[in-house]
């Protein structure tokens, strides 16, 4: 029985139709007869306007396509989109030969591709004659994009949206299904046929998307002249490349509405600017709080406003907080790798911990590639007898990159290869590659939905600090972007204990320290499950934490917002699947979680320090320098 119902799930029945596809109401027998009063919305009642208006966008486009040739006929861009398209189009040529190379399965797929067409159809055609007898049944479909209820209403929107949905979920299988394929090609084939479906949609062009038609037909264009004025703009922003806008950036200036808790940079090296924080009690505790913050996105993600300030709030209990602002490098830091990023950055900021405190022993965060950095660097502090970090937090940290999420598509020798040679004339590689990447991760929601509405619908995006904060992207250095990609996402050296720094083998069972380990249950970059394997790679006691949201949203989440929720489970043991399932669910923020753990370390106090106590002098007031320096 459990087996006919798996069949059924993802095989068409007599009526073509999978039963997925009748549960999302993708039959004909969800829809009611076709009403001509439909198509009223859709009727130009002013063609000479819009006719105009199409001219005046057809020639923004052109001023577009002007901004986008012009750094490319100078030589100033040289980076072709012939590179990520010759990736993908050798990828699925592969899952194309597999199907193509028996005619028994080259009919199989066409066969199921067409049963699922031909039930669509008929049922389709019913509604157009006018078959009142199915009952209609508009209820909201699970997929956002598809929420104007005209894609149900109206036949022939319903019938590109669920020829769209067929087309998708037989895309998909044709991957799943296809044999003899390593997991690494497997994997870089489901992404780009979700890339490739995504970009697809019929919610992404006018004449397809009924909402979008609509605007267009009552604006008579305007909306498409807007856009395409846009459009250029944000071209001519990304230096020829488009650079999608996602929010209002001139609502955000960071040091006057972001990252705004007082501090003061005490310190500086040619990596990183250290910036103390200014004491909000009277007493504090004796051992200082140091945030190691990844290099990849800039530090105030833990500052963006009050509200949601996590070094704010750790002020607030009586930390003592320092934060490494990373430099965004450029040209002369080409040479900078992990051993540069942990001598002058890390322990660097050690150093100046104890010039400003004097205090020898300090409780360390590294939040994301900033975490696997501190880890590194734990492992090689175990083996120089350096005990000044007495314990360490990891935020969406992976040590061990078996299960590293959608990333891994970029990582072969090839595509390294291919980076490294890039980086080889600059010394770095620009940050709106990365950016684009992390966008591509989740194309449905960061890419299409602002293409449609700053482009097409000619929308101006609502003002949103993380988006701006996301926006805010750095440059990487070419050395150390190099190492990062080959002995964390290519060789997972630093799980296997074979990532060599500063001349020694280093190895995470060395690191004998309090560990509290936090992931986020719907984390992308960092997956829960590899969050959790690597927990058991350290030689100390773990707290392994499991937070609701994200990457960002499931460590950005104060206390007083009462949103989201934590799970606990005691010392790491086991598979994640099985922790998972007998774990102690805790409505709110685990921000109060961790201060407890913290202060059960050591909860000794002193009195508020100033920042640089009497050794240092203040450089400059918080958020400093190097975190002003945009792409």
């Amino acid at each position: 029985m459990r087996n006919y119902k798996r069949r059924r799930e993802n095989d068409p029945g007599e009526d073509g139709l999978t039963s997925k596809q009748e549960e999302a109401g993708q039959g004909g027998a969800r829809t009611s007869a076709f009403d001509p009063k439909l198509i009223e919305p859709y009727v130009v009642k002013d063609p000479e306007t819009l006719a105009v208006n199409v001219a005046k966008a057809v020639e923004n486009l052109g001023k577009a396509a002007s901004v986008w040739l012009a750094p490319r006929e100078r030589g100033e861009i040289v980076d072709p989109l012939s590179e990520p398209m010759t990736e993908l189009v050798k990828t699925m040529s592969k899952v194309a030969e597999y199907w193509m190379s028996d005619p028994k399965r080259t009919l199989e797929a066409q066969t199921h591709l067409m049963a699922g067409m031909f039930g669509m159809w008929t049922k389709t055609i019913s509604r157009f004659s006018g078959d009142a007898t199915e009952e209609p049944n508009l209820q909201p479909l699970k997929d956002k994009r598809f929420a104007d209820e005209d894609w149900q209403r109206n036949p022939f929107f319903d019938f590109l949206r669920q020829a769209y949905v067929i087309l998708s979920e037989w895309a998909e299988k044709m991957v799943t299904q296809a044999e003899g394929l390593d997991d690494h090609t497997r994997h870089k084939a489901e992404f780009y046929v979700r890339q490739i479906t995504a970009a697809l949609s019929p919610t992404n062009f006018v004449i397809t998307n009924p909402q979008l038609y609509r605007e267009t037909v009552a604006s008579h264009g305007a909306n498409l002249v807007k856009g395409m004025k846009m459009l250029a703009e944000d071209i001519a922003a990304g230096g020829g490349d488009l650079r999608i806008r996602q929010t209002d950036t001139s609502k955000f200036k960071v040091g006057e509405n972001m990252a705004v808790t007082p501090g003061k940079v005490i310190a500086q090296s040619e990596v990183c600017e250290v910036i103390q924080y200014e004491a909000a009690t009277e007493t504090v505790l004796k051992r200082p709080l140091l945030i190691c913050p990844p290099w990849i996105n800039k530090f105030y993600i833990l500052d963006l406003n009050p509200q949601k300030s996590f070094i704010k709030w750790c002020v607030e209990q009586g930390h003592t907080v320092f934060v490494i602002s990373w430099v965004n490098p450029d040209e002369r830091h080409a040479d900078k790798d992990w051993e540069s990023y942990i001598r002058e950055g890390i322990d660097f900021a050690l150093d100046t911990v104890e010039k400003a405190t004097g205090e020898k022993q300090v409780n360390a965060i590294g939040y994301c590639v900033g975490g696997t950095l501190l880890a590194a660097a734990l492992a090689l502090h175990a083996q120089e007898k350096n005990k000044r970090i007495a314990s360490a937090t990891f935020f969406t940290t992976q040590v061990d990159f078996t299960h590293a999420g959608d990333l891994k598509v970029f990582v072969d020798e090839g595509q390294i290869g291919s980076i490294e040679d890039r980086m080889k004339s600059s010394g770095y590689l620009d940050g709106s590659k990365m950016a684009a990447a992390f966008n591509m991760l989740r194309a449905s929601e960061l890419i299409w939905p602002y293409f449609v509405n700053n482009y097409l619908k000619g929308q101006d995006p609502m003002p949103f600090d993380l988006l701006y904060w996301n926006s805010d992207s750095t440059r990487m250095a070419a050395a150390n972007h190099s190492f990062y990609l080959r002995n964390c996402y290519l060789n997972n050296n630093l799980s296997q204990g074979k990532m060599e720094i500063a001349g020694k083998t280093l190895s995470l069972k060395d690191v004998k320290i309090p560990i509290y380990n936090l992931a986020t249950r719907e984390d992308h970059i960092a997956p829960a499950k590899s969050v959790f394997i690597g927990s058991a790679l350290f030689g100390g006691p773990v707290e392994y934490v499991l937070s609701g949201s994200g990457h960002i949203a499931g460590v950005v989440n104060p206390p007083d917002k009462l949103k989201y929720q934590y799970w606990t489970n005691g010392p790491v043991a086991g598979t994640y699947e099985d922790w998972a399932a007998t774990a102690k669910e805790t409505p709110g923020s685990w921000w109060p979680h961790w201060q407890a753990w913290v202060e059960k370390l050591d909860n000794k106090r002193v009195p508020a320090r100033k920042p640089g106590g009497g050794a240092l002098n203040a450089i400059a007031d918080a958020p400093g320098a190097y975190v002003l320096a945009r792409v």
